[in-house]
Formats: C-alpha cells, sequence, structure tokens
C-alpha cells in the first residue's frame, strides 16, 4: 500500500485530493492546525481508506517528527499544501508587518523544507514531492508581496531539489484560483462564487502522481486537459 503524508487536508486542495487518494487505496497521514476540523475530516475519509490524522503546524518541528511517525519506513508522496495567506486584507510592502512575513516564510517555505528533510531518506527512487504554489509567484500582484514571494521562494525549493535529486519526480504545482477559505480571505467583502472548486484542480493533480511527467512547474487544469 503506498504512503502519502498531506498538509493542509482539512478542507480545499488538501482534503478533495485526500479523498481521491484514499479511494485509489492509498496510506494517508494528514495534517492541519484546527483539531476539530480535521477530525471531521478524517471520519470522512475513514470511509473511504486508511487514515492517519494529526493535527497540528507545520512550523512546529515535533509536529512535523510526528507525520513522519506515522507514515513509517516509506513514504511513496510528500504533499506540502499547508499555506499561510498572511494578514487580511493583504497590505502593501510598504506596511508589511514583518513579524508576519516571517510567520508566512517559516509556514510556506521553510516548514515544506523541513518535512523534505525528513522524508528524503524514505522515498524510493521514483517518488514524489508535490508542492502546492501559486501564480503568484511567478505574477507582481498588487498586495501579494508577502504571500507571493514565499512561493516564489518554494518554487526555487522545488526547483533546486529537482536538479539534485533526478532519481525523485519533484513538482510545484499551481492548482489555480479555486472557492476556498484561503481564497475568500484574500479578497474579504467580495463574492468568489464564480471561482472553480478545488476539486476541478484534483485531475491535473493525479496526473503528476500517478504519471511519469518530469519534474518541473505545472498548471494543474492544463496538466488535466493534456491527460484527457
Amino acid at each position: 500500500m503506498p504512503v502519502a503524508i498531506i498538509t493542509g487536508a482539512s478542507r480545499g486542495l488538501g482534503l478533495a485530493l485526500a479523498r481521491e487518494l484514499a479511494r485509489d487505496g492509498w496510506r494517508i497521514v494528514v495534517d492541519a492546525r484546527g483539531a476539530e476540523e480535521l477530525e471531521r475530516a478524517a471520519a470522512e475519509l475513514r470511509r473511504l481508506g486508511d487514515v492517519v490524522p494529526i493535527a497540528g503546524d507545520v512550523s512546529d518541528p515535533e509536529h512535523r517528527q510526528a507525520l513522519l511517525a506515522a507514515a513509517g519506513d516509506r513514504v511513496d508522496l510528500l504533499v506540502n499544501n499547508a499555506s499561510a495567506l498572511g494578514p487580511s486584507p493583504q497590505p502593501a510592502l510598504d506596511s508589511y508587518p514583518l513579524d508576519e512575513l516571517e510567520r508566512v516564510y517559516r509556514i510556506d517555505v521553510l516548514a515544506p523544507l523541513a518535512l523534505i528533510q525528513l522524508a528524503l531518506p524514505r522515498l524510493p527512487r521514483g517518488g514524489c514531492v508535490l508542492n502546492v504554489t501559486s501564480d503568484a509567484a511567478v505574477e507582481a500582484y498588487p498586495g501579494w508581496g508577502g504571500y507571493g514571494s514565499a512561493k516564489a521562494a518554494l518554487e526555487q525549493l522545488t526547483a533546486v531539489l529537482a536538479a539534485e535529486r533526478p532519481e525523485l519526480r519533484v513538482y510545484a504545482v499551481d492548482p489555480g484560483d479555486m472557492r476556498t477559505q484561503m481564497q475568500q480571505a484574500a479578497f474579504p467583502g467580495e463574492d468568489i462564487s464564480d471561482r472553480p472548486p478545488a476539486e476541478e484542480s484534483v485531475p491535473g493533480v493525479l496526473a503528476l502522481i500517478r504519471g511519469t511527467r518530469p519534474s518541473g512547474r505545472y498548471q494543474a487544469r492544463e496538466t488535466a486537459e493534456v491527460q484527457a
């Protein structure tokens, strides 16, 4: 049975992806900061397959160790999906609180790298590291300096890891706009009902996980269209 760790899996893309992997027979270790919300998600996932929920913050070293301990000696897939948006509404860089920026970087950049470092000895040849990114990593949107620069740093880490570990599949995946709680926080007071649900981004992510595409940056919906 293949084993996956998916962070930020109590809702949105993480939960939608966990559902599909559970149906495919994966054993899944999932986390989220909110214990109650994670347990509700886990109750649903248990009806589909083998799931281990561990509540906690990915920026906490002890929590990261717990995730790897729960996964066991082999990790076939690591999905770094948990993210911090930063303040809402998002401030311009000239007034961005630096303590908040440090928090965003701890969660969006340092925590994924720390999990990767722990998982690497357990990843088999052909194993997969999938880091969820954003178009804000490559486009300069006013107000997105904190989150966008953190995701840009994550993308560079992804690219360098792919060069250093050619035996693995290392992906940065942009899921596109989604109708999620984080998206709503990014646009407080706005109607985001026109955004597609997170489930529409899952087929492209699954195409990477199930396939043999070379390491690199992918847009989930375009990947799904090519797969189809």
